[in-house]
């Protein structure tokens, strides 16, 4: 795909939805980190459902620390891996207690030393919290990325690097919420809506369907 087409899906995108964010409800970069945490393997729906009965009770690393590992599991037990998940709460806010003054550290280091967070948990909140122009590449982003040859890979890092590449300055702090969203409901995995897509005409997808 050459630079035009890609500028010109990008200016799409944006004109569509000029200030996209996650879908999971947050009102701190502590919050935001917890939900995003526990939304591997599951959907923002489940997350920010359990969240909005966790959250107005403990909200901060030292309030969600003292509910312990079984009161967290009592309020995400909807969620898929909620035993795994609990424990990886609790440790991360111990950490963050104990070597961040209860602060989410703006730091991809920091942050992927947490227990439960990788590189795309640490993108996204490094992203969505404090504005750095990173690009967490979920499943969505890499169909997106691949179907349309936007930004081809066969991994979830090559397909980030090629779009940290491919992707000018002034769509980088966006661009990966207008994919993930892209792909949660237009370019859906099993049968794409090429029909009432924005981009289809741009798209190098060969099998599109009407």
């Amino acid at each position: 795909m050459n630079k035009q087409k890609r500028r010109e899906i990008l200016e799409r995108l944006r004109n569509e939805n000029p200030h996209p964010t996650t879908e999971l409800n947050f009102t701190s970069p502590f919050e935001l980190l917890i939900a995003v945490l526990l939304s591997a393997q599951a959907t923002d729906v489940s997350v920010n459902k359990a969240m909005a009965k966790m959250f107005p009770v403990a909200n901060t690393p030292q309030a969600v620390w003292n509910l312990g590992v079984d009161g967290v599991k009592d309020y995400i037990k909807t969620i898929g891996l909620f035993n795994t998940k609990a424990v990886n709460v609790i440790k991360t806010c111990r950490m963050l207690l104990d070597l961040h003054d209860g602060e989410v550290p703006e730091n991809r280091a920091a942050l992927e030393a947490l227990p439960g967070v990788g590189r795309k948990t640490a993108n996204v909140v490094l992203n969505t919290a404090f504005g750095w122009p990173t690009i967490a590449v979920d499943t969505h982003i890499d169909r997106v990325s691949n179907r349309t040859g936007f930004a081809k890979g066969d991994t979830v890092v090559k397909v980030e690097e090629k779009l940290l590449k491919v992707v000018p300055a002034e769509f980088k702090v966006d661009v990966h919420h207008w994919l993930i969203l892209h792909g949660r409901y237009t370019c859906v995995a099993r049968k794409p809506r090429c029909g009432s897509c924005i981009i289809e005409d741009l798209c190098e997808f060969k099998d599109k369907t009407e």
